[in-house]
């Protein structure tokens, strides 16, 4: 007999995905302890669960995959063939619909970028507080992302207006903001990507004492110190996102957490492991987590009372746990204010004394 671990282990389901299809009566355990509640499987069902674990991957529907598992061992196999196929056909059809749709918004891209001029042609020179920058550097440089297929994402945004320096960094999975307030710059709104080998060089040179100004030059961008010491170095030749959508989400709950203890519980606190990235294929750990109706902020043992998100009753949210650990850390504060909405909706994770400077954190759905 195998524990549900090691079931998971050797099939390639998560245990919760284990614990949702006997849930649905697809792969029901040989054996439950009646006293613990403990799921043991039998030596034969870890074929079926290996196939269950093929089907899903292929994103069959559960009614048909039911059909394929009762009919997998018998005599007559026509009825999986026939399941088999249909859904074959359905993938087929999904990606040739798929295929005319992206080539239509292609067309309406390409139109809309020949009317269109670029932020990132004009120049700025702000005057900003070197400790300011710094700060704001770290709160953001966690979240850039590192996929050679989105260089645009290789960086961190520099999005100059009136009197505000916002920096934006996101891997899709993530995002960071922060803000500095600038002096001297009263032309129209800048944007450059500022790749991260140059985002580090200015970390390395902000901090001090000494005010600096950031100089924009078309692709061009210095960071210079009132002594005279610079960095400098060539934009990305990308645009970024409106990363202001991306930001414009409805209200959730607010709760305060202490980070050294928060940030102790997710460390030792339950972990759902193995879980699988559908975009890329990346395996990580996820904590769930939820609001109290008191407003204390838990880490779950699991999220099999329906997923969900946060409610009343104290509902869960998954996210993947070591960028819930670098946005606490990015942070920067003993104390952070965690907003918790619905089960599909980003994580907030924001300082109680700056609304400026905050990180979302994309939810991971959950098996079954």
């Amino acid at each position: 007999m195998r524990s549900i671990g090691g079931m998971a282990r050797d099939s390639g389901l998560s245990v919760s995905a284990l614990r949702f299809y006997d849930r649905a009566g697809v792969l029901v355990p040989a054996w439950v302890d009646p006293v613990s509640g403990y799921r043991w499987y039998a030596p034969g069902q870890l074929d079926e669960a290996r196939l269950l674990a093929r089907l899903r991957r292929a994103g069959m529907p559960l009614a048909d995959i039911r059909l394929v598992l009762a009919g997998w061992t018998g005599a007559d196999t026509d009825l999986v063939q026939q399941l088999l196929e249909a859904h074959l056909r359905r993938l087929e059809r999904g990606l040739s619909d798929a295929r005319g749709e992206f080539s239509m918004l292609r067309a309406l891209l390409d139109d809309r970028e020949k009317s269109m001029t670029p932020l990132r042609t004009a120049t700025a020179r702000p005057a900003l507080a070197s400790p300011e920058l710094a700060a704001a550097l770290d709160a953001v440089r966690f979240a850039a992302g590192t996929d050679p297929e989105l260089p645009m994402l290789g960086g961190v945004l520099f999005d100059i207006e009136g009197d505000a320096l916002r920096l934006v960094a996101t891997d899709r999975y993530r995002l960071a903001v922060a803000r500095v307030p600038v002096t001297g710059h009263g032309g129209s709104r800048v944007q450059v990507v500022v790749p991260l080998p140059l985002v580090d060089a200015m970390r390395a040179l902000a901090g001090g004492p000494e005010p600096v100004r950031l100089f924009v030059d078309g692709d061009r961008v210095t960071l210079e110190t009132g002594g005279g010491r610079q960095v400098a170095g060539r934009s990305l030749d990308h645009d970024f996102p409106d990363y202001l959508r991306l930001i414009s989400l409805p209200a959730g709950r607010r709760a305060v957490v202490d980070v050294a203890a928060f940030r102790k519980a997710v460390q030792e606190g339950p972990v759902r492991t193995g879980e699988v990235r559908e975009e890329d294929g990346a395996v990580f750990d996820v904590s769930v987590i939820g609001a109290d109706a008191d407003g204390t902020v838990r880490v779950r043992d699991d999220g099999t009372d329906g997923g969900g998100g946060v409610s009343g009753d104290g509902g869960r949210v998954a996210v993947n746990r070591a960028f819930l650990l670098d946005a606490l850390d990015a942070g920067a504060r003993d104390r952070l204010v965690l907003e918790l909405g619905a089960p599909t909706a980003p994580v907030a994770i924001r300082r109680p004394d700056d609304e400026d400077t905050f990180s979302l954190l994309m939810p991971v759905r959950l098996d079954g």
